[in-house]
């Protein structure tokens, strides 16, 4: 009887310890997720940190100050950033004001008639400034075409630059980078912070009636190389350069201020000629391309670069690689408003990859391409998520250059124009 009492009390025993050994392992018996289902330094369990630590091998990530911008605007002040006007007169009017208090436009640009004199420049320029820091939390693109030679749009009162036919004689990359450095010079002294400029257009066909002497020349090569040396030296100077006017301007018998253009060159020939300076300066980062007015059928039948897909996405984004800012050229033109709604152009030049359109006149055709956003963002034809992708390329730019609406004090005419002489005299 004791042996049997032993033998149970054995056995009771040993069950014991088996539970134990079984309850000291978690509640269930199949090993942890580690490596090939091993326990110790090599398991998933004890690789990871809790859920509620850091994780000591992974670097932490910094917050992207851009998209911390995107998250906190509003519908009207996405849609705002998308499109860039003009104005009249020479100070801050009402319809100037309801343009940043209402519809909080990305930025303006400013014609000959806009700028009596330097003064009176800046003047305007701190005005819109200040109006727009009270109001809105994302500076403004201030903007003229100054190009040298015909395109100027600076009080007369400045020196004025040799034309881009006569700098290309020279074809000295050194003086043109110099002369892209002036430009900047002038466009910061006054408080601008963006130029369309330069013309990288090859100058192929002597009776263009909008390019001529605006073209560093009819070789791709040249163009190419003096047209990066100026963008360059804008850079230099921390003014945003507009390269211009994709994809190539320089063989049209039609001025697209006036009517549509009609290139019937195909892909192979643009990208052997037309295209050679605009992917040499996307190559050495470009900041923004201005496309141009022109019907390419070869490409796309239906619509004209500046709203057309294949050629935005296509052949500037995926072909050439371009990642940063695309604005339409004005769409007040001629080669639009005759043939197209304004609006409709303006939607579906977002879509097809524009960030911005350019409305440069009328006051009601500007309204009408800001209603047509929000119209296309309401009902779902404009997605929000392209208007994210588009604004986000806006605000990244904007904070590269570190855009503010700061006041600036008045210009020093005396001191810029010593700076041109004494460039200009040095390359004679």
């Amino acid at each position: 009887m004791h042996k049997k009492i032993g033998f149970l009390l054995a056995v009771l025993l040993i069950g014991s310890v088996m539970t134990g050994c079984v309850a000291s392992g978690g509640a269930s018996t199949a090993p942890p997720a580690g490596r090939e289902g091993q326990t110790g330094p090599h398991s998933a369990e004890q690789q990871q940190p809790p859920a509620n630590e850091p994780n000591p091998n992974t670097p932490p990530v910094k917050p992207d100050p851009v998209t911390a911008q995107l998250n906190r605007l509003s519908l009207e002040e996405k849609i705002g950033q998308l499109v860039l006007v003009g104005m009249d007169g020479t100070t801050l009017g009402t319809q100037a004001k309801e343009m940043i208090e209402q519809y909080h436009v990305g930025g303006f640009i400013f014609f000959k008639p806009n700028l009596q004199n330097a003064a009176q420049a800046v003047s305007l320029f701190n005005s819109l400034k200040v109006t727009n820091r009270s109001v809105n939390p994302i500076p403004l693109f201030l903007c003229v075409d100054e190009e040298g030679g015909r395109v100027s749009r600076l009080p007369n009162s400045l020196v004025k630059l040799p034309a881009s036919r006569t700098v290309g004689k020279k074809d000295n990359p050194v003086f043109t980078r110099e002369l892209g450095q002036l430009l900047g010079s002038e466009l910061k002294a006054f408080g601008l912070n963006v130029d369309f400029a330069p013309v990288m257009d090859v100058a192929s066909n002597p009776k263009n009636p909008v390019i001529g002497d605006r073209s560093f020349g009819s070789d791709p090569k040249r163009v190419s190389r003096l047209g990066v040396a100026e963008m360059e030296g804008l850079q230099d100077e921390h003014v945003i350069p507009g390269i211009k006017h994709f994809p190539g301007h320089g063989d049209t018998s039609v001025d697209s201020h006036l009517g549509l253009p009609i290139v019937q060159y195909d892909r192979k020939r643009l990208r052997r000629f037309e295209l050679v300076p605009f992917a040499d300066a996307v190559r050495v980062g470009a900041d923004m391309v201005m496309v141009a007015h022109i019907l390419l059928p070869k490409l796309d039948p239906d619509h004209p670069s500046s709203f057309s897909e294949p050629i935005i996405t296509g052949l500037l984004r995926k072909e050439l690689g371009f990642g940063g800012v695309v604005i339409t050229d004005d769409m007040t033109m001629g080669a639009i408003a005759k043939h197209y709604d304004v609006g409709a152009a303006a939607v579906q030049a977002v879509l097809a990859g524009s960030n911005i359109v350019l409305v440069g006149h009328e006051f009601d055709k500007q309204a009408t391409v800001l209603h047509a956003l929000r119209q296309a963002a309401m009902n779902g034809s404009l997605p929000m998520k392209t208007i994210d992708e588009r604004v986000y390329q806006i605000l990244a730019l904007k904070q590269k250059y570190k855009l503010a609406d700061e006041h600036v004090p008045p210009v020093d005419v005396k001191q810029l124009n010593q700076q041109i002489s004494d460039v200009l005299n040095r390359y004679k």
